[in-house]
C-alpha cells in the first residue's frame, strides 16, 4: 500500500504544475490539420524540477536538424571550443629550385570548414615555401575516414543539393559549386565559383519572360554533371532577376583536383600529372600543415545555418575519442586508426552515459538529423538542453544558435513579435517533420527550455503552432 501511495504521489508531484497547451497553439494545430497525437512538447523553466508543459514528451520522434544540438554540445564538452583540425601537405620526391620531381600529397583529417579562401591561402603558403612545379601527381589521402560509399541521391533523390554532400576526410569548400545566374539583355550569364580547372560550364539556358512564381525560380531548368562538364538546360525566369544556388556536381576527388588546379595556376604553379587517390607513403616528407578555425566557430555555422555535412564531419571526429572497435585501447590507436560511423555512435553513447543521460530511445545515424532513422524524445532533448545550461561551455553553445527574428534559420520568424531577439533556437525540417528546440527568455526574466516536435505528413504547416507557443512563453 505504501509503495502504491508513493508512486501515486510521485506521479502527482511530477505533473502537479503542468498546464495544457495554450489555446493559440491548439487553434493553429487545428488549422494546420495536425492532431495533438502527432506532436511532442516539453517546456520547463531552467532550475525547476517540474515541466510547465509536457505532452507526449517520452515518445521517441524524428528530431530532424535539432539532433545537431546533441552533436555540437557533445563536441564542445569532449573536444573543447579551441579544438582545430589539421590538413597536411607532403612531398614525395626531390624538391630543388622550386621543382618537385615527384608527387604532392594532401592528407585530410576531417576539417569541416576548409573554405576556398583558406585553401587559396594555404596553397599560397606552399608557393612561398619554394614549391612551384610539380612533375608528378596530386595525391589525395582521404583515408582518415573509413566510410561506406556515399550515395547523394539516397535521401531524397536530389543528389546535386548541397545538403546531400557526404562527409570526407579531405572536404574542401563543402564540395560545392556556387552558380550565379545574371540576366544580361536577351541571355543569361552564369558565373561559377570557385573556378574549376578542366571543368566546362555548359550554359544551354533559354531566357523565359513569362510570369512565374520566383519562390520556385530554379524549377524550370536542370543542372547536371556530364563528365567534366556541368550542363544547364531549360528555361531561366528573367523576371526573377539575379539568383544563385550552391550545388554539388562532382565527386570529392575530382572536385579537389579541379579547385587545386585552378588556384595553383593562378599562383603561378604548374602540375604535370593529375589528381588521384592514395596514401602518404613512408618516404614522404611533411611539407606544411594547415589548421582549421576552432570548434567554437565551426558549431556556429552548423547550428545557425544547419549545415549537414559540417555536422557529419564533427560527429565522425568524435569517434577519435574512443579506440577502434576491433583495436586495443591505446593512445597510439586513437591517432592512427581511421574514423568510422560506428566509432562516432559509440563515442556519443559513452558520453551520454558519463553524464548520466540515460537516453535509451536515442537512435543515431549521422548526428546531423538528415535522417529517417534518428530518434530522440522531447523530454530527453529538453534534458540535454537543461544539462548544457549549467555547463561551462553554455555561452558557446547558445551563441551558436539562431536568434529568433534576427539571424540563421529563424531570421524571418516572428520578426515583429515581442519574442524576437529573446530566444536562441535550433530548428529542423524534413518531409513530414518540423521541429524546434532551444531557450526562451520571457518578459518576467525567466529562462525556459522549450522543445516542440511534429512528426506528421502535414508537419510543414505546423510552424504557426510552434510560433504561437514561443509568443505565449515569451509573455510568461
Amino acid at each position: 500500500m505504501k509503495i502504491i501511495f508513493s508512486l501515486l504521489a510521485l506521479c502527482f508531484f511530477s505533473g502537479a504544475h503542468a498546464v495544457p497547451l495554450p489555446a493559440t497553439v491548439k487553434q493553429e494545430l487545428q488549422i494546420a490539420g495536425i492532431p495533438q497525437s502527432a506532436i511532442a512538447v516539453e517546456v520547463r523553466e531552467v532550475g525547476k524540477r517540474n515541466s510547465l508543459i509536457s505532452l507526449n514528451a517520452q515518445r521517441a520522434m524524428n528530431p530532424a536538424s535539432t539532433m545537431k544540438l546533441l552533436t555540437t554540445y557533445a563536441a564542445l564538452d569532449m573536444l573543447g571550443p579551441a579544438y582545430t583540425w589539421k590538413t597536411e601537405a607532403y612531398i614525395d620526391g626531390d624538391l630543388k629550385d622550386g621543382v618537385l620531381n615527384g608527387n604532392l600529397i594532401l592528407k585530410g583529417y576531417g576539417d569541416p570548414k576548409f573554405s576556398i579562401e583558406q585553401f587559396w591561402l594555404w596553397l599560397s603558403e606552399l608557393r612561398s615555401r619554394g614549391l612551384r612545379e610539380i612533375r608528378g601527381d596530386l595525391i589525395l589521402d582521404r583515408s582518415y575516414f573509413d566510410l561506406p560509399a556515399h550515395d547523394p541521391a539516397a535521401f531524397d533523390e536530389d543528389p546535386a543539393r548541397a545538403y546531400n554532400v557526404g562527409p570526407d576526410a579531405l572536404l574542401i569548400n563543402f564540395n560545392t559549386l556556387r552558380l550565379r545566374y545574371m540576366p544580361d539583355g536577351d541571355r543569361v550569364k552564369i558565373v561559377s565559383e570557385p573556378v574549376l580547372d578542366g571543368v566546362n560550364v555548359d550554359n544551354q539556358l533559354t531566357p523565359n519572360n513569362l510570369p512565374v512564381n520566383c519562390d520556385n525560380w530554379n524549377e524550370l531548368f536542370s543542372v547536371q554533371p556530364r563528365g567534366d562538364s556541368v550542363v544547364m538546360q531549360g528555361d531561366y525566369p528573367m523576371g526573377c532577376g539575379e539568383r544563385e544556388q550552391n550545388l554539388s556536381v562532382m565527386p570529392h576527388t575530382r572536385y579537389v583536383g579541379a579547385v587545386f588546379g585552378a588556384i595553383w595556376k593562378e599562383l603561378g604553379g604548374t602540375l604535370q600529372g593529375k589528381e588521384r587517390e592514395g596514401i602518404v607513403g613512408s618516404n614522404a616528407k611533411l611539407f606544411s600543415t594547415h589548421r582549421s578555425e576552432p570548434l567554437s566557430i565551426v558549431i556556429r555555422d552548423i547550428n545557425k545555418f544547419s549545415n549537414n555535412v559540417m555536422a557529419r564531419q564533427v560527429f565522425l571526429t568524435l569517434g577519435g575519442t574512443v579506440p577502434a572497435l576491433d583495436a586495443p585501447a591505446t593512445d597510439a590507436v586513437f591517432n592512427t586508426q581511421p574514423l568510422t560511423i560506428e566509432r562516432g555512435i559509440l563515442a556519443m553513447q559513452l558520453w551520454l552515459a558519463r553524464n548520466q543521460m540515460d537516453f535509451k530511445e536515442v537512435v543515431l545515424e549521422n548526428g546531423a538529423g538528415l535522417s529517417r532513422k534518428e530518434r530522440i524524445s522531447a523530454a530527453h532533448m529538453a534534458q540535454l538542453l537543461r544539462h548544457a545550461y549549467d555547463h561551462p561551455m553554455n555561452a558557446e553553445l547558445q551563441a551558436s544558435l539562431p536568434i529568433l527574428g534576427m539571424d540563421g534559420s529563424v531570421k524571418k520568424r516572428l520578426k515583429e513579435s515581442p519574442a524576437a531577439g529573446h530566444a536562441h533556437l535550433k530548428t529542423g525540417t524534413l518531409e513530414g517533420v518540423k521541429t524546434l528546440a532551444g531557450y526562451v527568455k520571457s518578459k518576467s526574466g525567466k529562462e525556459w527550455v522549450v522543445v516542440f516536435f511534429i512528426n506528421h505528413p502535414l508537419a510543414k504547416r505546423g510552424q504557426d503552432a510552434q510560433d504561437a507557443l514561443l509568443e505565449w512563453l515569451a509573455k510568461k
